[in-house]
């Protein structure tokens, strides 16, 4: 029988780790805190370490965070949102959630939202923009903070995949008013379930999102403002906190394979690799090529027991519920060429040698 490949198994967790996650697991069920506690307070305090924030607030999950930043900038009925047509659905939902409109921007030919076509896009309701760190590839922060700045409108960063990107020493999140983090189990750090996180450096802005993920109350009982149930789950605060132990090398690990894919595919001439991979504002946490028969190749890897994903194959303003009729050429194109290649600390150097010669093979 032929060795696979799988795109990304968790179950391939190091034995020694799910040890440590059984304990953790164990260590919280004999507290018996199951809701907030102080594995919430640790994993806010070592999340603010690691990106170098002055608040943190944990939550729920990647889309709840979302929702909850343009609640808490007061965004909704009859405003309108900049959000990029290539991005997974949650983008443009959370806008929609709230009662606003989003207003779809074409991409660069990397994916991320092309900072050229803002000002054609900007009009008396247009509120804030949502720069999606694409596949852990920062968007040029610097330069759309100078922008949003100047024309008086929010930033709300999509940093779902972004977690331990930084640009000029900063990280992904915190050059806008609010960032939003996914702890999804995919994620270059994952929880065993939802999970989120939201960052700023605006201190009335930090309480009020804790008030409104914990239903808008300052204390038991003392509501200030509408919210909801958007606490993180203490057993995902606890898993996280061991996750974050291994986070450093599982991301030198990411960067490491990344230069192997690079190394044995530069030659290559009918894909194009990622760009900027070795640089900070670079994460991997996806390893994402283009081909022009992009479902011919997958079929051909999958042949051979390699199996890749699609991120994403339908651009938002063509899901049904979300549908623009315009027409956005550069992300259409990216989403019928994209190909993520698996990439994660759970494989080893020579698979990835293996998916690099398969693919060569591809005629």
């Amino acid at each position: 029988m032929k060795s696979e490949i799988p795109f990304l198994n968790l179950k391939q967790f190091p034995k020694e780790l799910k040890e440590v996650l059984k304990a953790k697991f164990s260590e919280i069920l004999d507290k018996g805190m199951f809701s907030g506690s102080e594995e919430v307070d640790l994993f806010e305090s070592k999340l603010r370490t690691l990106l170098k924030s002055p608040y943190v607030i944990s939550c729920s999950n990647g889309t709840d965070a979302l929702e909850l930043a343009l609640r808490a900038l007061e965004i909704g009925h009859g405003d309108e949102v900049l959000v990029p047509a290539l991005s997974w659905v949650s983008t443009a939902e959370a806008v929609v959630l709230v009662g606003a409109k989003p207003i779809y921007i074409d991409t660069d030919p990397s994916g991320l939202i092309d900072l050229t076509l803002l000002d054609d896009a900007v009009g008396s309701k247009t509120k804030a923009i949502i720069p999606v760190h694409l596949y852990g590839k920062m968007v040029c922060m610097t330069q759309l903070a100078k922008w949003a700045k100047k024309k008086g409108i929010f930033i709300i960063e999509d940093a779902a995949q972004a977690i331990g990107a930084f640009e000029n020493g900063i990280s992904a999140g915190l050059f806008g008013d609010i960032g939003c983090f996914s702890f999804y189990p995919s994620k270059n750090l994952g929880a065993l379930g939802e999970a989120g996180a939201l960052t700023t450096k605006d201190k009335e802005l930090a309480h009020k999102l804790r008030t409104l993920a914990n239903h808008g109350q300052k204390s038991r009982d003392h509501h200030l403002r509408i919210g909801r149930n958007a606490r993180i789950d203490t057993l995902q605060a606890g898993f996280l906190n061991v996750m974050l132990n291994y986070f450093d090398l599982w991301q030198a690990k990411r960067k490491n394979l990344a230069q192997i894919y690079l190394e044995h595919l530069r030659d290559v001439n009918w894909i194009t690799l990622p760009q900027g991979t070795k640089q900070a504002n670079h994460n991997l946490h996806l390893f994402v090529i283009q081909c022009e028969e992009r479902d011919a190749l997958k079929k051909h890897l999958e042949l051979h027991g390699i199996y890749t994903a699609i991120h994403y194959p339908t651009i938002i303003p063509e899901i049904t519920p979300y549908r623009s009729g315009e027409e956005f050429p550069e992300s259409k194109r990216i989403s019928q060429r994209i190909l993520s290649l698996p990439l994660n600390p759970f494989i080893g150097e020579e698979e990835i040698k293996k998916v690099c010669d398969v693919l060569k093979r591809f005629a």
